[in-house]
C-alpha cells in the first residue's frame, strides 16, 4: 500500500487479496469499501478483488460499480471494480483463491437497499480521458 522510502499511498491499483497489509487491515475492520472507494478518489483507480457476502444483492454491488464510475467521471480516470461475491460466506470468512489470486476476507457492505436507486435507469458517461487510454 505505501512505498518504503517515502511513505503515502503507492497510486497502484493492488488487489485486496493479494496484499498481505490489506488482508491484515480488511480482516481487523480498518479497511473498509468505503475506505477503498475514498483513497480511489486520490490515488488509485478502482477496487480490486474485494470478497463480498454471497448474499450481496446485485443492487448493492451495482450501487458499488456506480460510486466507483462516479469517482471516475469526476475525476477524469478510468476506474474499475472487481468485487468477489463469496456464496456461504459472511463477513469475517476468508475466500481462498489459490495461487498469485491469494486470499479475500469477506468485507461488510451496507445492508441499506440501494433497489430504488439502481432502478431508476440512466447511465454515468465515460470519463473523457478514457479516450485517452
Amino acid at each position: 500500500m505505501a512505498s518504503g522510502n517515502v511513505g503515502g499511498l503507492s497510486g497502484a491499483f493492488i488487489p485486496v487479496s493479494e496484499d498481505e497489509g490489506m488482508i491484515a487491515a480488511a480482516s481487523g475492520g480498518v479497511l473498509t469499501i468505503d475506505k477503498l472507494e475514498a483513497m480511489t478518489c486520490v490515488c488509485s483507480v478502482g477496487l480490486d478483488m474485494i470478497a463480498v457476502p454471497g448474499d450481496t444483492s446485485a443492487e448493492t454491488i451495482a450501487a458499488i460499480i456506480a460510486d466507483e464510475a462516479a469517482i471516475g467521471v469526476i475525476n477524469a480516470k478510468t476506474t474499475a471494480v472487481r468485487l468477489i461475491p463469496a456464496p456461504g460466506k459472511t463477513v469475517g470468512d476468508v475466500v481462498e483463491l489459490g495461487g498469485l489470486l491469494g486470499s479475500a476476507p469477506v468485507m461488510p457492505v451496507h445492508r441499506e437497499s440501494s433497489e430504488a436507486f439502481i432502478h431508476r435507469g440512466g447511465r454515468i458517461p465515460a470519463p473523457l480521458n478514457s479516450l485517452r487510454n
